[in-house]
């Protein structure tokens, strides 16, 4: 029996919280492990500031905000390098304003795929970018049409359970696609609404060779695309959904790991993608939470929930996480695995 295939999940993500220094400022991973990140998240923690996203794919001071619908940015003080084992930025406020305090999560991809779909065969609009078939994720760069249903390929082994999509171009929405969805749903991740429905968004469901689109902007711009997907790996990560009680005492959701980060959104009700991780808070409570689609400082007034050995339990009644008979979707990555691959557990917090 396969407890998991990876060990140690800081080979492939971790978090990091620093404080800025104004200047030009080369941030370490604090993991067991030495780790290049490929796609860096950074967020101003004590004050307002926009979700900062930059990947090697479209290249170092090329940014995007999840917070909002414009298109991509430049910042050439703003992450300047990506080192062997963290990253560099400048003096750009949103990255490293003196003496403030920041949260940056980092995901490893690594290895480079295109793909030439006259032929391969495989989708109908070429594509290329970053993978990482061990975790489960990629970066994926394409030029739209903002026509037709085209597909693309995604460069993951299995069939994508999470994407995220954004025209870089222009001013759109975030469009996000979750595998608990069926065809044609989707949620966007600047945005507090529910999830809903349209064919000119995703077609279709994904596949393990593509994902397959419609017209929207927001997933097939006539331009520059980029896209993040995902894969559930046993013992690393988790796409899933669970259901609200509104009780103190909530839902427990197993992952098969402890958690090291999760982001819950309500998708049948309106609230925001709550963001939670292993570093703002070191023990349980997990009760300091951020926003995905709001510039709003760190806030810890509910305690949100507990990261346990195999998964995490909701513990406040505050509708947000846990509206009575609401359904409600988790990303999950791993602190470690609740066995790992001899067998061995690990502790709860």
């Amino acid at each position: 029996m396969a407890y998991t295939t990876i060990d140690n999940p800081e080979l492939y993500f971790q978090t990091k919280l620093y404080t800025g220094t104004g200047s030009s400022h080369a941030i370490t991973l604090d993991g067991s492990e030495n780790m290049q990140p490929d796609w860096v998240w950074i967020k101003r923690r004590n004050s307002a500031g926009g979700h900062m996203l930059t990947d090697v794919i479209r290249g170092v001071t090329k940014t995007i905000i999840t917070n909002e619908t414009g298109a991509e940015q430049t910042f050439s003080n703003g992450l300047t390098a990506f080192g062997s084992d963290g990253f560099t930025v400048g003096s750009e406020d949103g990255f490293n304003a003196s003496s403030d305090t920041f949260v940056a999560w980092n995901w490893k991809a690594g290895t480079s795929f295109s793909n030439d779909a006259s032929s391969t065969g495989v989708g109908s609009l070429d594509s290329s970018g970053s993978k990482n078939t061990t975790a489960g994720f990629s970066i994926i760069s394409f030029t739209g049409t903002e026509s037709g249903t085209p597909s693309i390929a995604h460069g993951l082994s299995s069939t994508p359970e999470f994407i995220i999509s954004k025209a870089r171009d222009v001013s759109d929405n975030w469009m996000v696609f979750h595998g608990s969805f069926s065809a044609q749903e989707y949620i966007s991740l600047n945005s507090t609404g529910a999830k809903a429905s349209a064919s000119s968004v995703w077609n279709s469901l994904p596949s393990s060779t593509v994902i397959n689109m419609g017209d929207n902007a927001g997933v097939n711009d006539d331009g520059a695309m980029i896209m993040y997907a995902f894969n559930s790996v046993k013992g690393f990560s988790k796409f899933g959904s669970y259901t609200g009680n509104g009780n103190a005492d909530g839902t427990f959701v197993y992952t098969g790991f402890k958690p090291a980060f999760v982001i819950i959104k309500p998708s049948s009700y309106s609230n925001s993608w709550l963001i939670l991780d292993n570093k703002r808070n070191t023990f349980n409570p997990t009760n300091t939470r951020l926003e995905a689609d709001g510039n709003g400082a760190d806030y810890s007034g509910l305690d949100y929930t507990d990261f346990l050995s195999n998964g995490f339990k909701i513990r406040t009644s505050n509708s947000h996480p846990n509206d009575s008979g609401g359904t409600l979707i988790y990303i999950a990555f791993a602190e470690s695995p609740f066995t790992n691959s001899s067998g061995v557990p690990n502790n709860a917090r």
